[in-house]
């Protein structure tokens, strides 16, 4: 089982992924992965593949997202890879979040993707966003209403972070975006 290269990485990206949305989150993800794998003395590229490629099958393969990825697309990478991106979708794959990669990614998802919005919506992105606001934001169903608020809730639990700390944290590694 090898790991694949931050360019492997981002060719698969390249041949099943158009929609920029689905890029930029797979991108998001990724920094977040990357930055809490540092924080937490983790393998930062297994860490970075993962956040990156964890969406890969949904745009062309969305009726089998994560299974497809995971069977067709990731045979020779790491079972702890494999193991997350399945955890990642737990109502479609049975899969729970057991290990910190597991959790992390978990936690990351969804509140990211609520985060891209609200940043969506500001003037200046992420600059000088605050916790509250997103906070404010997860409160609100209607507000990207695709986005699981009790996905967000669980990732909080599973990596043992208030809502306060996990989005402070994702706040400053955004500030790229």
């Amino acid at each position: 089982m090898s790991l694949p290269s931050r360019d492997q990485s981002q060719n698969l990206l390249k041949k099943y992924m158009e929609n920029e949305a689905l890029l930029r989150h797979s991108r998001m993800v990724a920094a977040a992965m990357e930055a809490y794998a540092k924080a937490l003395g983790q393998d930062v590229e297994l860490w970075y593949a993962t956040g990156l490629l964890h969406d890969l099958d949904w745009e062309k393969y969305p009726d089998e997202h994560p299974m497809k990825a995971v069977a067709d697309f990731f045979a020779d990478y790491p079972a702890e890879m494999k193991q997350a991106i399945l955890a990642h979708a737990p109502g479609r794959t049975g899969a729970k979040a057991e290990s910190l990669l597991d959790k992390y990614l978990f936690a990351c998802d969804e509140l990211s993707g609520l985060m891209n919005a609200v940043s969506l919506m500001r003037p200046n992105g992420f600059a000088d966003m605050e916790s509250k606001s997103v906070k404010k934001k997860i409160k609100d169903k209607s507000f990207a209403a695709n986005v699981s608020r009790e996905d967000i809730a669980l990732g909080f639990e599973l990596i043992g972070k208030t809502p306060d700390e996990h989005i402070e944290f994702l706040i400053k590694v955004f500030a790229q975006f």
